[in-house]
């Protein structure tokens, strides 16, 4: 049955009188709205083996917290209780009940009295498949916009119930599920930023590919993966974390890139606030360059993930075209310190006043909002082809109407101009290297690292050409 179209109560009814599960309902901290649907669309008893609202927190340890003690708004807190109510289930309702198990469990922190915090939470549901004693899984996390609890708190109740809804009937395909999570909701209310699902009859699913779906239908403007190409919430990723970011095609990673990434890290070591564990780099990609024809090309997307995991990269993906939209991004997570690894040629955009006519502050305002605080630019110079010339960012390079602005940035030190990278290297281009992928070029091999290389030949990316592979035996 399509659920898309059905009002929050209308599918609360969906699940009592038409699934064919039975199940537990959990939700502590802020989320007390789920269960409070289902119960008033009657028929719930058809639905609920039990509900419970662990408000106190003594009450949620003692249910949900045995082992490693673990925060209350957490993915980890979110698996105990899920863990917890479907092992109920089973300890109770095994052999006694026909019909198959479901538990939903939330936990959530709304805003409090003096609006001092910010709305989010983790909801999550175990679901029943080919395998009563494993289930499949799905957990996200949401942020909440809205500025009334009263208001995130419905909300809350209508995202459940899509979430239940989703999970009992269209549990085969997570696609589905997630595009139906904001039916009857909007991303200027809710934002699921982070998406995972595991279990037997998921094992098809990719969850980055999963993740990307919430930047590509505007429920989230961005996502991230670690060093491993694992998904990550981006709140628990950078909390309190000193982050530098290159952004960039990375069709694929060229050598040029990883020298950034390297001297700008070599560069951050000296600061007072480094430290190997609260230090990040990230490489970022903007969403318009995973389109082709309208559409993602998911291939294409795994791909250059997987190279700059196999390079021992983070990865981020976003929705940002201008540099000053992304601090603001980042500003929400209480960075340490924010890094952005940038060329000239960006750079000059960047001080483009064209580029902000549409800013009742023009480029002011733009700079106003990059350069905040905590922020700094790394800017590297570029080299001109036709004389051979390395070209730094002096003063003489800008503009009289930008040069003043240039040097007010470069007093207050929050430009730092990078001089390491070696001539020849500022000649590597992205183009230059996919017409090399294209022909088949063993040239590429001085222009990427040695792994990347290799994969990208013996795999054929990019549109490598076929007729010039020297493939080994496999």
């Amino acid at each position: 049955m399509n659920t898309t179209t059905l009002s929050t109560k209308e599918k609360s009814v969906h699940i009592n009188i038409d699934s064919n599960y039975y199940g537990a309902i959990a939700e502590i901290g802020g989320g007390q709205e789920t269960v409070r649907h289902l119960f008033q669309a009657g028929g719930a008893s058809n639905t609920v083996a039990k509900s419970i609202s662990a408000y106190d927190k003594l009450f949620s340890d003692h249910f949900y917290n045995h082992g490693n003690p673990s925060r209350y708004v957490a993915e980890e807190r979110l698996r105990k209780m899920i863990d917890y109510e479907y092992g109920e289930l089973i300890e109770i309702l095994d052999k006694k009940n026909t019909r198959k198990f479901f538990a939903f469990a939330n936990t959530v922190e709304t805003l409090n009295f003096n609006k001092t915090n910010r709305g989010n939470g983790w909801l999550g549901i175990a679901v029943e498949g080919t395998d009563r004693y494993h289930p499949n899984k799905m957990f996200i996390h949401v942020k909440l916009h809205e500025n009334d609890t009263l208001l995130q708190q419905n909300s809350l109740g209508a995202l459940g119930i899509n979430l239940i809804c989703g999970g009992l009937f269209q549990w085969e395909d997570p696609r589905d599920i997630l595009l139906s999570l904001l039916d009857n909701l909007d991303a200027t209310r809710v934002e699921v930023d982070y998406i995972y699902v595991e279990g037997l009859d998921l094992e098809w699913v990719d969850n980055r590919l999963l993740n990307l779906m919430l930047v590509s239908n505007d429920m989230t403007p961005a996502i991230m993966f670690d060093k491993t190409g694992k998904v990550q919430q981006p709140g628990e990723l950078l909390h309190k974390k000193n982050v530098i970011v290159l952004r960039g095609y990375f069709r694929p990673i060229n050598k040029l890139g990883i020298e950034f990434i390297e001297d700008s890290l070599t560069n951050f070591k000296r600061d007072e606030d480094y430290r190997p564990d609260n230090t990040i780099a990230f490489c970022e990609i903007s969403l318009k360059y995973l389109i082709q024809n309208e559409k993602v090309n998911e291939k294409d997307f795994l791909n250059r993930v997987d190279l700059l995991n196999m390079m021992g990269q983070s990865v981020m993906i976003s929705k940002f075209y201008r540099y000053f939209q992304l601090v603001k991004y980042f500003a929400q997570f209480k960075l340490i310190k924010l890094r952005l690894v940038v060329g000239l040629p960006t750079f000059d955009k960047i001080m483009d006043p064209s580029n902000y006519t549409d800013l009742r502050g023009g480029l002011l305002e733009a700079m106003g909002a990059l350069f905040q605080e905590n922020v700094k630019v790394y800017l590297y110079p570029y080299i001109d082809m036709n004389s051979g010339e390395v070209i730094y960012p002096e003063d003489s390079y800008f503009s009289e109407s930008s040069r003043m602005l240039w040097q007010y940035l470069n007093v207050t030190k929050k430009i730092l101009v990078l001089k390491s990278i070696q001539p020849k290297d500022l000649e590597i281009t992205s183009e230059y290297i996919l017409k090399l992928i294209e022909n088949g070029d063993e040239s590429l091999i001085n222009y990427v690292p040695e792994k990347v290389y290799q994969h990208i030949k013996l795999n054929k990316l990019f549109g490598y050409n076929r007729n010039n592979l020297d493939l080994p035996e496999l």
